[in-house]
């Protein structure tokens, strides 16, 4: 198994939409949620921080080959992915429907192994 975190900045005044949306992926549309998160072969988990600079939303996700799941978020065509990419765009800014525009995040550290960094 591996893991993946990334955070993500909400929007000046989306945190509420934010919390709606959650709602909605442990509410009315969780067996959505979960059947996507199961195709991808991932388990997700989202952080709320709120920080002076603002709110971030933490991620992980987890699994066999997570950075790979989160390229393919954005790319299912069925009713929920395409409502949860809106709801990413609206209240992130952040279009998963195109390839990122940033590098994977890096692993700094682990508790449990030396992390070895590449030569700049």
């Amino acid at each position: 198994m591996a893991l993946m975190a990334i955070a993500v900045p909400i929007l000046p005044g989306k945190t509420e939409q934010w919390r709606r949306f959650v709602g909605e992926l442990n509410g009315p549309r969780r067996v959505a949620y979960q059947a996507s998160r199961r195709s991808l072969g991932i388990h997700e988990r989202a952080f709320l921080q709120s920080t002076p600079q603002g709110d971030v939303v933490v991620v992980t996700l987890e699994g066999a080959n997570p950075e790979e799941a989160f390229r393919q978020l954005g790319s299912g065509s069925d009713e929920f992915s395409r409502w949860f990419v809106q709801q990413v765009r609206e209240i992130h800014g952040m279009d998963l429907s195109q390839p990122a525009q940033w590098p994977m995040p890096e692993l700094g550290l682990d508790s449990e192994m030396k992390i070895e960094r590449k030569a700049a």
